[in-house]
């Protein structure tokens, strides 16, 4: 179950980080797009609001340059060739304005040589923009709401989700009310500029508020889903090449212990043969030494016991050739400095599907540094291989709750321990001395060579395998080997 977490979990994990950053990175694109395109439609709207205030500055200037000769009826039909102008007032001479704010106007545009504006109220949409010169000073009356150019708005002023006012200190006027604009939550986009015009000081304010529902969703789910595909595609093209070694390793394993038990039974076949036929080779040879001392007619007999000998001397000599050409080579494999763990790790690895199938748990309690022993990897490995199949066998007729497999590695008065235990029945007291043996086994079927060649192997690194007597529940197997250097 955990190395399932370390694999499928990781794939998981995996496809999480992968949609998470993409996701993230789809709706940071999508929010800088709509923030540049209220940006730039904001500065549409300024410009085209700045081109009007300044067409006021000319109308008025263009009044107090042309006052002297100006036709006042003229001057009053200004509003029907400005829509926003609702009103042109004219103070002459030393007549004074009825209104105060007028004349304080008067005195700023004088001061400063410009237009200049009389008060505002925004709330109602109208201001009062004043000039003053000799011999007539000029006033007009404007409707902002009329000036705005509603023909090359860039905005819909209905639908739009951006909210369009014109301030000025305290006082704000709203243009386009946003739709949706006064929600909470999401990413909020302000805007502000003052109109270009110095005595028409009026800021274009605007606000957007972008919802969870304007993210894209679908592209993002698209994103899931090709990251989904492409990590399934990976994990299916790893598990494919996993799979592969796997039997590729225990095919290599299989081979080995094939040749090694191929090589116990013909050590085992040359010691069963040597003594018949030595008996053979003796006999006969002592026959012939009588037949010498017979009476001559039996040249026949000493013939035939000639061939016997010589076919008993050729039998022992294929029997002995069989033997060096299968049994293993002194120093086949060199010894060397190994950790118990990661064999315990390869060996497992190995037999994972295994495990799966069989529904067999396997607990590994380690030494937390590495024991490291003096052994050959791969008489290690098929010492390994063969006490965790014999665990797995002995676990087939167990309930389903009781197959597990613990797997100790440890340090033991200065050698190096191994241990397999399994939670099935066990060896009967009475066949535990000769598990061990060549061609003895506890399974009907069993060939009864893995043990047996288990412990050659472990003996010929210089190590021992044992069985653990007197357990109650299941088999142990105890494997030591000496420690490196």
């Amino acid at each position: 179950m955990k190395r399932w977490w370390r694999t499928q979990g990781g794939w998981w994990l995996a496809w999480l980080v992968a949609t998470a950053a993409g996701a993230a990175w789809l709706a940071r694109a999508e929010l800088v797009q709509l923030h540049e395109s209220f940006d730039t439609d904001l500065r549409i709207a300024h410009r085209l609001l700045s081109q009007q205030v300044v067409q006021h500055d000319a109308v008025i200037a263009t009044l107090a340059l042309l006052a002297p000769g100006a036709d006042t009826a003229a001057a009053q039909r200004l509003p029907a060739v400005y829509p926003s102008i609702l009103a042109v007032r004219e103070r002459r001479g030393d007549a004074g304005w009825s209104d105060a704010a007028l004349a304080a106007a008067e005195a700023e545009s004088r001061a400063r040589k410009r237009p200049a504006l009389a008060d505002s109220a925004l709330a109602q949409g109208r201001y009062r923009l004043v000039m003053g010169a000799d011999p007539v000073s000029y006033a007009l009356d404007i409707d902002f709401a009329r000036i705005v150019p509603w023909a090359d708005w860039p905005m819909d002023p209905q639908r739009s989700p951006a909210q369009v006012s014109i301030a000025r200190e305290s006082q704000r006027m709203v243009l386009q009310p946003g739709r949706g604009a006064q929600a909470s939550g999401g990413w909020h986009f302000g805007f502000r500029k003052v109109l270009a015009s110095d005595s028409q000081a009026f800021d274009v304010v605007a606000e957007r508020r972008v919802g969870w529902a304007e993210l894209p969703w679908r592209a993002m789910a698209g994103w899931a889903v090709a990251v989904g595909l492409l990590l399934a595609a990976l994990a299916a093209l790893q598990r494919q090449r996993t799979a592969r070694r796997r039997a590729e390793e225990l095919l290599r394993v299989g081979q080995a212990a094939r040749l090694d038990a191929l090589g116990e039974l013909a050590a085992g076949m040359a010691h069963e043969l040597n003594q018949p036929l030595t008996a053979v080779l003796a006999n006969t040879q002592a026959a012939r030494r009588l037949l010498d001392e017979a009476p001559p007619a039996i040249d026949t007999a000493r013939d035939a016991m000639g061939q016997a000998a010589a076919q008993a001397r050729r039998a022992a000599d294929v029997v002995g050739r069989l033997r060096r050409v299968i049994e293993r080579s002194e120093g086949a494999h060199a010894v060397q400095p190994l950790a118990l763990q990661a064999a315990v790790r390869r060996a497992l690895h190995l037999l994972e599907p295994e495990c799966g199938q069989r529904g067999v748990a396997v607990h590994v309690e380690a030494a937390a540094t590495p024991v490291q022993v003096l052994a050959d990897p791969v008489a290690l490995e098929q010492i390994l291989h063969n006490l965790l199949m014999n665990a797995l066998q002995a676990l087939e007729d167990v309930p389903a709750k009781r197959r597990r497999i613990d797997v100790e590695v440890a340090l033991r008065e200065g050698q190096g321990l191994l241990a397999v235990a399994d939670h099935g029945h066990g060896i009967a007291p009475d066949k535990l001395p000769r598990i061990f043996e060549p061609f003895f086994s506890t399974r009907d079927g069993g060939l009864g060579l893995g043990l047996s060649l288990s412990e050659t192997l472990a003996a010929g690194m210089g190590g021992s395998l044992a069985a653990v007597p007197g357990r109650a529940e299941g088999a142990r197997f105890e494997l030591t080997l000496p420690l490196a250097a």
